[in-house]
């Protein structure tokens, strides 16, 4: 455990080096002792509110600030690293299974069959020719705000190689419809990574819906507001 805290630490030493807003810094690691078995980590703190799912919804500004963000974190150097197989970020057919249970648990709790046909219609789209880097979990709790603008950015002990598509989850997690349009002619890409993209927020936000129903209902609601909106898309 505490060989992962030391590669998180990197990862987010890699962030910051590309970040265009703030992002927390690592300042000690330290082993299990004192009465406390496990290691652990020291961070520096960001000012900030929490972004929401519908706080900055509708913010041109926002969607410019997500626009320049995922830009900037694309254009750091991969270092001809490969995508690690793990979690979000590979190939979208790899996720049946889990993405299957989700249809299962989500009975009654969202349009199960809108979006078992979208999934169908995204899985077998075609790999992307190239990696890039990715926060890999643009979702609101992980972005901090102030008025219309992007803050700072947490939780980049993932930053690595992956889909260029998958940090466009943000998009359907923060944005409703003319805000999400310039957040997309912003990154640019084409209509294959877009979809992609949705792919990788329903397969996001399909979990979230009933696993953290009970224990965690904010992040709950966040699910089913993006499966709404990814429903709702017109050019999907």
């Amino acid at each position: 455990m505490l060989d992962t805290l030391r590669a998180e630490a990197a990862a987010m030493d890699e962030l910051t080096a590309s970040c265009p807003v703030p992002t927390p810094q690592v300042v000690a690691i330290g082993e299990p002792g004192e009465g406390y078995p496990l290691p652990w980590s020291v961070q520096t703190w960001l000012p900030g509110e929490t972004a929401t799912p519908e706080g900055l919804a509708g913010s041109p500004q926002f969607a410019g600030d997500l626009t320049g963000l995922v830009l900037a974190l694309r254009g750091a150097d991969t270092r001809g690293r490969r995508f690690d197989s793990g979690g979000r970020g590979g190939l979208l057919a790899d996720h049946d299974f889990w993405v299957e249970r989700c249809f299962a648990e989500s009975e009654g709790l969202v349009d199960v069959a809108g979006a078992r046909a979208l999934w169908r219609s995204v899985r077998d789209l075609p790999a992307p020719s190239t990696l890039t880097m990715n926060h890999r979990d643009l979702i609101p709790a992980n972005l901090l705000v102030e008025g219309e603008r992007l803050l700072g950015v947490l939780d980049g002990g993932g930053f690595a190689p992956a889909d260029p598509a998958l940090d466009l989850v943000a998009g359907w997690h923060l944005l409703d419809a003319a805000a999400r349009d310039v957040f997309r002619s912003g990154v640019g890409g084409d209509d294959a990574e877009w979809r992609r993209g949705a792919g990788w927020a329903l397969e996001q936000a399909m979990g979230l819906v009933w696993y953290y129903r009970e224990s965690n209902p904010a992040a709950s609601a966040l699910g089913l507001s993006t499966v709404r909106r990814l429903l709702e898309a017109p050019e999907l």
